[in-house]
């Protein structure tokens, strides 16, 4: 074949039998329309006048309403949202009837879904490698801004959905319906988001929301790094998801170290001097094979951007929680520590922005840790504010949950809340603020479950 003809009939990906097999089936048993909603999008039918039928099942499915030939043809005729070039009633019901003799059983439904859902994944890998192309060719930025680009064009695909795609409210509708009845059906028991395993603070913010950017700051010393780290290894255990933690203060052998000690109950101390005992050992072991199975993953790089981060979370599969220590050491998106002509309040302003589309582009909760300025030290009540946020710019509007540590013995040695701390919860997008009181153990740098009573004033 010449290559002009060759180019003229080259086709996108597509199978046109699947395409209708699937068509035929939800017409043909009404009862497996609901598995193939979960696994298709109109979108993913390459020929129009599949796509517009597939458009009308969906609708006539979200509404609750009988789906068969006929009550699908009637739907198609009041709305007229066939092809134009066969929208009389004759050829749309012979397309209908078309449709159910290619398909005599529904039996298959779903491997005819995977052929559909198959072909529109290459579609979107050849459109994003079209782009890509165009990006190189223009010029327009450097390597560093195609290859970003380029790998959010196809973390968009492996997601199997367009960057640019915008969806209507209906399926959007659907399924916060469907989240409400599965909460509705636990007597409201079951958190809507990711729980941190600290029942005080997930009975306030209802766990974390995916696409949460939230913000963990207090002084230097106070235990923000050995929370975030109780947190990690909470929702490793409970989730069995992956939960990607980048550290550019500590090294990963430290970040271990007190992960150990925490599951081993083993002192810190006595495992940065080697000075353990034979129960330590047994500890030591018993937590080891707890420990090793879980995905923890832990990058200690200081030079890490957000856009480092971005990438290296993309590639992670079943991914849970992101964990960032901290804010204030992060490199700028350019990756040159900070251009002289910009404030350091902009650029870590700029990073915290950053973080929350990470956050919502991962759809996954992301809890970044933050240092404080002095104000706190000047005021005689200590407890810190949303205004002492150090270099703040916008991180407090972008966070949708900002909690701070306070241990009132760290002021003062006399203090009748010996290894007490407090989680201020000042900011929560989705539910209450206030304050829980948290058991702090300092020989093996965790946080727990506060045993004790409440006393009056301690919630706010």
């Amino acid at each position: 074949m010449p290559m002009d003809e060759e180019i003229l009939y080259r086709q996108m990906p597509h199978n046109t039998d699947a395409e209708q097999a699937v068509l035929g089936a939800m017409l043909r048993d009404a009862g497996c329309v609901k598995d193939v909603m979960e696994k298709l999008r109109p979108e993913d039918f390459y020929l129009r006048q599949n796509r517009k039928v597939f458009e009308t099942i969906q609708s006539m499915f979200l509404y609750n309403r009988p789906i068969d030939a006929l009550t699908v043809l009637g739907e198609m005729e009041r709305n007229g949202s066939f092809d134009s070039e066969a929208s009389d009633a004759g050829a749309l019901r012979a397309y209908l009837a078309e449709l159910m003799e290619v398909t005599p059983t529904a039996a298959n439904v779903l491997e005819y879904a995977d052929i559909v859902l198959d072909r529109s994944l290459l579609r979107a890998v050849a459109t994003a490698a079209d782009e890509i192309t165009r990006l190189v060719q223009e010029g327009e930025g450097g390597a560093k801004t195609v290859l970003e680009a380029a790998e959010q064009k196809i973390y968009a695909v492996r997601r199997g959905r367009s960057a640019q795609d915008m969806e209507r409210i209906g399926p959007v509708l659907q399924g916060v319906l469907d989240h409400l009845a599965e909460l509705s059906a636990s007597d409201g028991k079951t958190q809507p988001g990711l729980p941190i395993g600290f029942s005080a603070i997930d009975d306030k913010t209802a766990g974390l929301g995916d696409s949460d950017l939230v913000l963990l700051a207090a002084r230097p010393g106070m235990g923000k790094t050995s929370l975030a780290l109780n947190i990690a290894l909470n929702v490793a255990k409970s989730t069995r998801k992956a939960v990607a933690v980048f550290s550019l203060e500590m090294s990963k052998e430290q970040l271990v170290t007190r992960i150990l000690s925490n599951e081993a109950t083993v002192e810190s101390q006595r495992l940065l001097t080697g000075n353990l005992r034979e129960s330590d050992w047994v500890r030591i072991a018993n937590a080891s094979a707890v420990l090793s199975p879980l995905d923890i993953r832990i990058d200690d790089n200081p030079l890490l951007t957000v856009a480092d981060m971005n990438a290296k979370c993309r590639r992670i599969d079943d991914l849970g929680l992101v964990v960032v220590d901290y804010l204030q050491l992060m490199t700028s998106a350019g990756g040159n520590g900070g251009a002289r002509s910009e404030s350091r309040q902009q650029m870590v302003s700029d990073m915290s922005r950053m973080l929350k589309i990470m956050a919502k582009e991962l759809s996954v909760p992301v809890l970044c840790l933050s240092q404080l300025s002095r104000a706190n030290e000047k005021r005689e009540d200590k407890r810190p504010m949303l205004s002492d946020l150090r270099d703040s710019g916008a991180i407090e509007q972008d966070a949708d949950i900002v909690m701070f540590i306070y241990r009132d013995d760290y002021y003062k040695e006399d203090s009748e809340q010996h290894n007490i701390a407090e989680c201020i919860i000042a900011k929560n997008r989705h539910g209450s603020t206030g304050k829980v009181n948290l058991a702090w153990s300092p020989e093996y740098t965790t946080f727990s479950t506060y045993e004790g009573r409440y006393e009056d004033g301690d919630e706010w």
